[in-house]
């Protein structure tokens, strides 16, 4: 079993440059895309709801108030900066996708998992 273990270091292929950091960028920019999303849901339903308690009065929240203005631009701080963080790792994950697909088949093609097969029987053992 020893034997056939041999180094990690050897038989593996470490991709260099921004290759090796395609997948965790690819990850996370994956994950602050979903968040964005979900502030910009939570957003558009915030302002749903203080537009709709605002009309309550017999106000619009259209008018050319103080009042209405303020509830308009509540949240356009978030909103602006949740687009711009989703457009962004939308650039990254598209880049890190290029970069994972280029490098596909940077491995070789005669290199496989560098382990032995195993039967069904085998793994009872």
């Amino acid at each position: 079993m020893k034997d056939s273990a041999g180094s990690p270091q050897s038989s593996q292929h470490h991709p260099g440059g921004l290759a090796r950091f395609a997948r965790p960028a690819l990850i996370a920019s994956a994950v602050v895309a979903v968040v964005c999303i979900a502030l910009l849901v939570i957003i558009f339903f915030l302002d749903a709801f203080n537009a709709t308690v605002y009309s309550v009065g017999g106000n619009s929240i259209q008018d050319d108030t103080q009042e209405a203005q303020d509830i308009r631009g509540l949240y356009a701080g978030a909103r602006a900066g949740s687009i711009f963080f989703l457009v962004a790792s939308l650039m990254v994950a598209a880049a890190a996708a290029v970069l994972l697909y280029r490098g596909r088949n940077s491995a070789g093609e005669d290199e496989g998992d560098g382990g032995e097969d195993v039967d069904f029987e085998d793994l009872g053992r």
